[in-house]
């Protein structure tokens, strides 16, 4: 699996919060994604892009 944040985040931190190990903010006041995403953190990430008020995590 992997996860990438698109242009659509407005940088509520949700995603950082339900699941650090993967999701960053960055300088500019977004969400990143960790390009290696474990198999074990796969629901987490899932949950998080579930979560996502603008849906801006994009999973693969």
């Amino acid at each position: 699996m992997t996860a990438h944040v698109n242009g659509s985040c407005i940088g509520c931190g949700l995603c950082a919060n339900m699941c650090g190990g993967v999701f960053t903010m960055t300088d500019e006041g977004v969400a990143a994604a960790r390009d290696e995403i474990f198999p074990e953190q796969e629901p987490q990430v899932q949950e998080a892009a579930e979560s996502c008020p603008v849906h801006a995590i994009e999973l693969s």
